[in-house]
């Protein structure tokens, strides 16, 4: 009887799923059932390393672990389970985790059904070839219909949920059954042991003792503890340190064969020679065809990161590197300032990503930023026939020089319960949405809106999701470059314009937001000696304002009765000094007033 192939007991799978349908608690419980770790070390969001994933409740960064399963059929299986964000900022991450597998499991909670984010993620999980298994979580709920949410699974998706696998992540029921599902239903990986080695660069991250850490998957070949390696994109070679899985702590081994998921470390000096998509071979005997890789994210928001101390510069520098590194989706260059001096300009996938970045350096680096006003990458034609790309309002050209200016539109998919549809569409009219789609999924409506990105980057997600109470879920592509009638509106405090808080609108919603823009500063400025003066300016027109009135000292208060005259004297001499303040006075903004002004209400 021959020996079964190795790889026929390997099986490598994602859990996809919405935001807060229960992935990584699904990923806890697999991780206790399988004995990963020991009873003792068990902590809810095991695989969620930072501490801003463990205090927002989400997930961030993929993470990986390996598993030993004893089967319901005597053998022993080795799986490799990939944890995925649901938020749609983190949507690289989740591409990346699918490209490593063979096989999802699709989590839908069985009181919410299909979101948004389920679609998207279902979705990319068939473009990369995925067997996929149906998996309804929180059964145990009140509010929990398995049957109307199978048949919703099979009409939205079109996948087969007849045999969809019921449990409850939170107790424990029906995880065996997830395990045996894993086993009997996802196909095992192929590779050829023999063949040189061919591995593909998942993802990388900088560790303070190890230096540079790879997380990887091998397609074909051996790849082995003190093997010289070359990394195809950059050329880079170097010799493998350690070699080892995650279990989830560090386990090291001797070598990793194909269609295993692991980590090596090479002694890598160069962040930039890691490339995310790249494909590692032996140095000695290379493969021949690369692998295809990843497309290139493309940042949507840019904002601007300066230091608050300049002399912090080259530590925020080699601060994004390490960050650029562990989060591929992220990319940044430096630019100059006239207000905040040098500083860094950046792109993100979405306004949480961007919140994520500057509190992981905040809080990892110890760094304190200033961070200016988001801003989408608008085309500016030019009245020379010249393009150019903006990507920071400061640096419009003369309106005089310029034709027309084109923006970038998305295409949005809303779900939302029945009774907030009406408010929703109010939301998406007021933002100047057009309506492609409107369908009803049982009770629930699925709307497909055009709407400008530069409309939605701001707090059009905090909107939707206030007044939906949480119920309505979002997710978006890049459509289309549309031509707009698009203005820079200035912000000047005590005549000063505020570089950080410049930023290009419609220019008929233009007096409403400037106004709003006042209004939200007036009260987060605090109160100097001197009237300040906010004004919203188009141009060298002034379309809103709002002053911060002085803070009033009691010159008067060691005058004990007396003459009327020497209190006058004492507060004329007081309102010169004032003026000649006002004059020469500096306002400091506090860096939570940028942070509250950009995040907008509109009431």
């Amino acid at each position: 009887m021959p020996t079964p192939d190795p790889q026929s007991f390997i099986r490598n799978f994602s859990i996809i799923a919405h935001i807060d349908h229960g992935k990584s608690t699904l990923a806890d419980r697999l991780i206790q059932l399988c004995g990963g770790v020991e009873l003792r070390e068990m902590k809810e969001q095991m695989l969620d390393n930072m501490d801003i994933e463990r205090e927002r409740g989400i997930t961030i960064k993929s993470q990986t672990v390996r598993l030993n399963y004893k089967a319901k059929d005597g053998q022993t299986y080795q799986l490799n389970l990939m944890d995925t964000p649901g938020h749609v900022d983190f949507a690289y991450e989740v591409s990346r985790s699918l490209a490593a597998c063979e096989g999802s499991i699709l989590v839908v909670d069985s009181s919410q059904g299909v979101e948004a984010q389920t679609l998207a993620n279902v979705y990319q999980a068939i473009d990369n070839d995925h067997e996929i298994v149906p998996v309804l979580n929180k059964v145990d709920l009140p509010a929990a219909e398995p049957d109307r949410i199978k048949k919703q699974i099979e009409d939205v998706i079109g996948l087969d949920a007849s045999d969809a696998v019921l449990i409850s992540a939170k107790t424990g029921l029906g995880i065996e059954d997830v395990l045996e599902a894993i086993v009997t239903c996802l196909p095992p990986p192929k590779g050829d042991d023999t063949k040189p080695l061919k591995a593909l660069l998942v993802d990388s991250w900088y560790d303070p003792y190890l230096g540079v850490v790879i997380l990887l998957r091998i397609m074909e070949g051996v790849i082995r503890k003190g093997q010289k390696i070359r990394f195809m994109a950059t050329g880079a070679a170097c010799d493998v340190d350690r070699v080892g899985v995650f279990t989830p702590k560090k386990l090291e081994l001797k070598e990793l064969g194909p269609g295993e998921i692991g980590f090596i470390t090479a002694g890598i000096k160069q962040i930039r020679d890691t490339k995310v998509g790249d494909t590692i071979t032996d140095d000695a005997q290379p493969t021949a065809i690369a692998l295809e890789g990843f497309k290139p994210s493309i940042p949507v928001v840019f904002c601007g990161l300066f230091p608050v101390d300049a002399a912090d510069f080259d530590h925020l520098r080699d601060s994004l590197g390490k960050l650029e590194l562990n989060d591929a989706s992220f990319k940044f260059e430096a630019e100059n300032s006239a207000a905040l001096g040098m500083g860094f300009r950046c792109g993100f996938l979405g306004l949480l990503h961007l919140e994520i970045i500057q509190e992981r350096l905040e809080r990892e680096f110890n760094l304190n930023l200033i961070t200016t006003a988001p801003s989408v990458i608008y085309h500016i034609y030019k009245t020379d026939g010249g393009m150019i790309q903006l990507h920071n309002p400061v640096d419009m050209p003369d309106p005089m020089k310029i034709n027309h200016i084109e923006e970038p539109w998305i295409k949005a998919t809303i779900m939302t319960p029945d009774e907030h549809l009406g408010d929703i569409l109010a939301l998406c009219n007021e933002r100047r949405g057009e309506q492609i789609e409107l369908t009803y999924v049982g009770a629930r409506a699925m709307l497909v809106y055009r709407l400008p990105l530069n409309e939605v980057v701001f707090d059009f997600y905090d909107r939707l999701k206030s007044i939906s109470r949480g119920y309505a879920s979002f997710d978006y592509v890049l459509d289309e470059y549309r031509e707009g009638d698009l203005v820079l509106m200035n912000i000047l405090v005590n005549a000063e314009p505020v570089d950080a808080l410049a930023c290009i609108v419609n220019r008929a919603a233009s007096e409403k937001r400037g106004r709003a823009f006042c209004e939200r500063l007036k009260g987060l400025i605090p109160k100097q000696l001197f009237k300040i003066a906010i004004q919203a300016a188009i141009g060298g027109r002034i379309i809103a304002r709002e002053t911060v009135s002085a803070m009033r000292k009691d010159v008067t208060a060691k005058c004990y009765g007396g003459d009327i005259s020497r209190k006058r004297k004492l507060l004329d001499k007081q309102k010169k000094g004032k003026k000649r303040m006002r004059q020469f006075g500096q306002v400091e903004i506090p860096q939570s007033a940028f942070i509250a002004a950009l995040k907008m209400d509109d009431k």
